[in-house]
């Protein structure tokens, strides 16, 4: 009787320890997990790149998804943090809002308000994510915040000097004809002779629905770095569009992929070995 007592004791410590681990990794995730910021850095050599964007800064946000668990207040301090990198370019990779949230006037106001705040030298630009798809006030709020809309199109981007880089961004859209067919419809346009290019989409895995060879540089999100990390294993909450590419960089042939973790979170409210950050790249071609 003794000895059935005592290992039933046992299995009521165990079960209590695991619980109480489970409790304490599930509170980490939800609440200090989704959390302040880190800043990625990664430094990008291409021979292609043309002398006068040598050390070009560029700041890539990603995946904001305001008031899941991205407050107001998060958002000041990363405008200021990113301030502080005093980007040349500023990149936004689609879903600054999220489906799942009923939006007031007042939050496309304090988005407007807070998102102008970002310094560039050159320019900034956004791309829609498939959450920002039904945001009727989209493009009100990315105009407002001086934000280029760079949804299915393209800019030649200059500095102090005649040679031009290409900047193409690709509107979130599941469909793999669209980002061919307006693909093609850029190319048609484009007279204009570069060495370098940039990609900017949404979501990664569609761009092995296109030739990236054509890019050096492709920028995308979307994945949340699979939002919650095991250690050895990754990121383990993936949907049908970030499944191919869930790390934070790939080397294509000659093309460079990058994808960023992001700020938010969708779905489900947890990160874990996997902070909200913002990616900066310093390019240079030697």
């Amino acid at each position: 009787m003794n000895i059935k007592r005592i290992k039933i004791r046992r299995w009521v410590k165990v079960l209590f320890f695991l619980i109480l681990i489970i409790s304490s990794i599930t509170l980490y995730s939800r609440y200090f997990g989704t959390k302040g910021f880190t800043v990625k850095e990664y430094g990008v050599v291409d021979s292609n790149l043309p002398n006068n964007f040598y050390g070009l800064k560029i700041v890539q946000l990603s995946d904001i998804h305001y008031k899941v668990t991205t407050t107001k207040e998060d958002l000041e301090k990363l405008v200021k943090e990113i301030n502080l990198l005093k980007p040349d370019i500023v990149i936004l990779t689609g879903d600054l809002f999220d489906s799942n949230i009923k939006y007031s006037k007042k939050d496309f106001k304090d988005l407007k308000k807070i998102l102008k705040k970002i310094d560039y030298n050159i320019d900034k630009y956004a791309i829609k994510g498939e959450d920002d798809l039904n945001i009727d006030n989209w493009e009100e709020v990315i105009n407002n915040s001086n934000f280029i809309n760079l949804n299915d199109n393209y800019e030649f981007i200059y500095n102090n000097g005649n040679e031009p880089i290409l900047l193409v961004g690709i509107n979130s859209n599941y469909k793999k004809k669209h980002i061919k067919n307006t693909l093609n419809s850029i190319y048609e346009e484009i007279n204009t002779k570069y060495k370098y290019s940039i990609l900017i989409v949404h979501e990664p895995d569609i761009i092995n629905s296109i030739d990236y060879s054509k890019f050096n540089l492709i920028l995308a999100g979307h994945s949340h770095g699979g939002q919650v990390k095991i250690p050895f294993i990754g990121g383990i909450i993936k949907d049908k569009y970030s499944k191919i590419y869930t790390d934070e960089f790939y080397k294509l042939e000659n093309t460079k992929l990058y994808i960023s973790s992001g700020i938010g979170t969708t779905k489900y409210k947890f990160r874990l070995f996997n902070k909200p950050s913002i990616n900066f790249y310093r390019l240079r071609n030697k």
